[in-house]
Parts: C-alpha cells; structure tokens; sequence
C-alpha cells in the first residue's frame, strides 16, 4: 500500500511519466526529483552510468552492447531492482521503462517485491503539429546557452542575445521537421504495447502537454496529490 505523500516529499509514490520528445517530460521529471525528493530512473542513463562504473551488470551490458545486440530484459530489470533498493524511502519516476507489456509485468514483480505499487502512468499530451512547431522554433545562444524560439520567445532585438548580447546562435540538428516526426511516430510505436495493459488497470492519466511547463506541472502535482 503506498504511504500517504507529505508535503514537497512524495514517500515511495512511483510513477511512470510518458511524453513524445518535446513533450517536456524531462522538465516535469526533473522538477519532481526536485520539488518532491522523487528519484529518475531512465534506462539510458542507468546502462550509461553502471558500463562507466564498471559494475558486474554495466559488464554484462557492455558485453551486449559490443557484440551489436540488444540488451535484454533481464539486465534492464537488474539494474531497475538495484536503482530501486537505493532509492528506499523515495518515490520513483520511470523512464523509458517499461516499453513492453513483458517489462511491464516484470515491473510490477520488481515493485511488488520491494512492497511498492504503482501508482500513476501519466502520459503528457501533445497535439503533432503544434509539438513539431514547438521543437522546430527553438534556437539558442552560442556563448551562453540562453534558449529562445523563433515565435514564442524570441530575442527583444533582433539577432542579438538578451543575456549576453552575443549575435552567434545555433540550434540543434535534429530540430528538424522530417526527424521530429520520426521521433513522434518512435514514441507512438514504442509506448502503444504498454498503454492497454495500464488502462485495463485503471492507473493512466492524460494531462495537456501543450500547456505551460507551470500548468503541466499544476495538472501532475493534482494526479499524485489527488
């Protein structure tokens, strides 16, 4: 049974926050690890971190990875297992994880064990074109970093940066119209086995993922909270 959350400090409320790349998933991921003391737990960056340390389950994927093959899941569920034993007394956000209605049950067996359920899945809507204009628009200064969007927020004069007032700025290569929608298709793809399998559980939440990061933000703290 998951603990009541306290204030600012959700205790082993999990959750796992799907959103298409733009969506601002990693926004909303990053203010709750902030905000509520919740811990990220991203696949990517799990298999990135234990290769570099070194540690026996980084080995076995390291070991995949040079052969050209997948890791499988019974590695992804191991490093899952170990992040969740360290994050005792925390909440979880999954990321990446589950893509599959076999990781998705695997998960619950992880959880389970730990005496943990799953609380929400929320998925951040986002309507395709507008997502595409969003991603596509955004540019930013070469010198500092300050981020600007060609509509939404652009430089007050033109051409030169508000921050710094540096004239050189670059956007992102896969900010491209052609590779956004690849990727909007990849996350269609990818989280379409999951889906039914939570619903029939009655756990999916759907918040406008086109709002402001400030009521994205307001819509999940009222799920979790709620």
């Amino acid at each position: 049974m998951t603990d009541t959350p306290t204030q600012g400090n959700d205790v082993r409320t999990n959750i796992i926050l799907l959103g298409p790349p733009g969506a601002g998933k990693g926004t909303q991921a990053h203010r709750l690890v902030e905000t509520r003391d919740m811990v990220q737990l991203s696949t990517g960056d799990m298999l990135r971190a234990a290769i570099n340390a070194g540690s026996p389950v980084g080995q076995q994927a390291k070991a995949v990875m040079e052969r050209g093959e997948l890791v499988s899941d019974a590695i992804v569920s191991a490093l899952i297992g170990e992040h969740l034993d360290d994050a005792k007394g925390k909440g979880a956000i999954f990321d990446g994880y589950p893509r599959t209605q076999h990781q998705a049950e695997a998960l619950e067996m992880l959880l389970a064990d730990r005496g943990r359920t799953l609380d929400h899945v929320i998925e951040l809507k986002v309507d395709e074109d507008a997502l595409v204009d969003r991603i596509c628009g955004r540019f930013s200064c070469a010198k500092c970093g300050a981020l600007y969007h060609e509509t939404a927020k652009p430089t007050a004069k033109d051409g030169v940066c508000d921050v710094c007032g540096s004239t050189e700025f670059k956007k992102r290569p896969d900010d491209n119209e052609e590779t956004v929608r690849k990727r909007m298709a990849e996350y269609r793809a990818k989280t379409a086995p999951i889906l039914p399998f939570y619903e029939a559980q009655g756990v999916v939440r759907e918040v406008d993922g086109m709002g402001s990061v400030e009521e994205v933000a307001a819509a999940i703290d009222a799920i979790i909270d709620g």
